[in-house]
């Protein structure tokens, strides 16, 4: 304060007030801002951390209740949330602090006016109407600068927001629409692999290498081997959902990756490995792939899927509701919704990654019985942990670390390839694959 005056009196008439008060002003922000930042920046760390854990105790709570782990989880949330309390303080502080300065800095600048204004009208160098006239006039200026300090209390937080949503946004997508599309199939209903491998961005070993395959229209193609050996890696590269790093694959005789993305989508149906439903009905569910599916269509899907019986059990029907992730019906209801889902598309290939695990045996059977007939035409790739549900597929791909180690039907394989035999045998007993 005393630096202040003492400034301010040394400086030319009035005018100095105005000079000494707006670098005041200037460095008041700066300082208090600069130090809002990396408290905004640090609390959006600790509000992910607890985020996090929630979302984690939430979703696995039956885990957590399992293995009685609550009060080991209460104590971890108790330990995120008072971090997160400790830098919101802090932050808070920073802006309680912000206005009062500003006041201050506001008021000293006004008696500051008026010490230095009665001096000069005593001297007879100014009137008193100056000196009113100036004095509303800094007062002005200075409270639109401390109104903005209310803005500007905010953008500390809203920088850090803004750079975060900015880090996804300048994301680059590892798979890339073409430039220039092609928009016409050279051979429709037609999946090519040659020489196929991938591999992680930082992995030290390739999940696929070398990887051949072509399944023609109306050709059933099974996908088997251990857990870890490549096969839902596999199964992405056919609607690219992301894009072999070596090799081609092909789409109706056109590379994928030159394919319009659009046309590619109508070509394949995938029905993942872990089924997902959105939140709406059945009928809207069925018809995400082709939304101009008739009623008549989406019973003929259902049945197909062995799922007739108990979507006619529902209150509504097609009309009954689905909770987000389908979380209001099974595990093997969602895999038939989510087959369903993928034949009302109609689409000329079928990539279908372990839909039929949840299934018992019976039910699997008679939905691979009644499933042949229903895409007669189109290309279908399967991937399958049991073998009796691919036991009469016209190639059955074994695969083992990322590798072909046989291809064949299931009678060519159980006499050539040991991998295959060992799976056979462990599944339907010794002496199955003879």
């Amino acid at each position: 304060v005393i630096g202040f005056v003492l400034a301010t009196r040394e400086a030319t008439g009035l005018s100095g007030v105005l000079a000494v008060s707006m670098p005041m002003v200037a460095i008041v922000l700066g300082t208090v801002a600069s130090r809002m930042v990396t408290a905004f920046d640090l609390m959006q760390v600790r509000i992910d951390r607890i985020n996090g854990i929630l979302r984690e105790q939430i979703t696995g709570m039956r885990v957590v209740r399992a293995f009685v782990r609550e009060p080991q989880e209460e104590a971890r949330f108790a330990a995120a949330n008072e971090d997160l309390t400790a830098t919101s303080l802090r932050a808070g502080r920073l802006m309680a602090v912000m206005f009062p300065t500003m006041m201050f800095t506001i008021n000293v600048a006004s008696l500051a006016v008026l010490w230095l204004g009665a001096d000069r009208i005593d001297a007879g160098a100014t009137d008193i109407g100056s000196m009113v006239a100036y004095l509303t006039y800094l007062v002005q200026i200075l409270m639109a600068v401390a109104m903005s300090t209310f803005v500007l209390s905010q953008m500390p937080r809203a920088m850090v927001a803004s750079d975060r949503i900015m880090e996804v946004l300048d994301a680059e997508g590892t798979v890339r629409p073409p430039t220039r599309p092609l928009r016409a199939l050279v051979t429709p209903a037609t999946v090519e692999l040659e020489g196929v491998g991938f591999h992680y961005p930082g992995a030290e070993r390739p999940v696929l290498s070398d990887i051949s395959l072509r399944v023609g229209p109306g050709e059933v193609t099974a996908v088997i081997g251990s857990t870890g050996s490549g096969k839902t890696t596999l199964t992405n590269l056919v609607p690219r959902l992301f894009d072999a790093t070596d090799g081609s694959v092909s789409v109706g005789g056109v590379d994928v990756r030159e394919l319009d993305p659009d046309l590619l989508a109508r070509t394949v149906a995938y029905a993942p490995q872990r089924p997902f439903l959105f939140s709406g009905t059945v009928a809207s569910n069925l018809r995400f792939g082709r939304p101009e599916a008739t009623d008549g269509e989406l019973w003929e899907a259902l049945g197909v899927a062995q799922a007739a019986d108990f979507v006619q059990a529902m209150p509504d029907g097609l009309h009954s509701e689905i909770a987000q992730g389908g979380t209001n019906v099974s595990g093997g209801q969602r895999q038939r919704l989510t087959i369903a889902r993928a034949l009302v598309a109609d689409p000329q290939v079928y990539v279908f990654d372990d839909s039929f695990s949840a299934l018992d045996v019976a039910t699997a059977a008679r939905l691979n019985a009644a499933l042949r007939p229903r895409i007669a035409g189109a290309a279908m790739i399967v991937v399958a942990q049991r073998v009796s549900t691919i036991l009469d597929a016209d190639q059955i791909l074994v695969l083992e670390d990322g590798a072909v180690v046989g291809r064949g039907t299931h009678a060519e394989l159980s006499i050539t390839c040991p991998t295959y035999a060992e799976i056979v045998e462990s599944q339907l007993g010794e002496g199955a694959a003879a």
